[in-house]
């Protein structure tokens, strides 16, 4: 697995997001989501979102990853 993979994955889930994606164990990643779909959902809702769209990679070839979700306000 590889973090470019994984930014895609997201962004298909979540057109309209800003995705950024670090990792180079292959199985470590971090990553930055900013998405509007983020607006008045919890930080676990918001998590959830973002795993939906990486199905069943996340505990398999994504051994872990470290999320920041963020609304376009909170980025700015």
């Amino acid at each position: 697995m590889d973090a470019t993979t994984i930014q895609n994955l997201i962004q298909q889930g979540l057109p309209d997001a800003q995705v950024e994606v670090q990792g180079d164990d292959g199985v470590h990643f971090e990553a930055l989501v900013v998405s509007a779909q983020f607006r008045g959902k919890l930080p676990l809702a918001r998590h959830r979102l973002v795993y939906a769209t990486l199905g069943d990679l996340m505990g398999g070839a994504i051994h872990a990853l470290a999320l920041r979700t963020l609304t376009p306000e909170e980025h700015a």
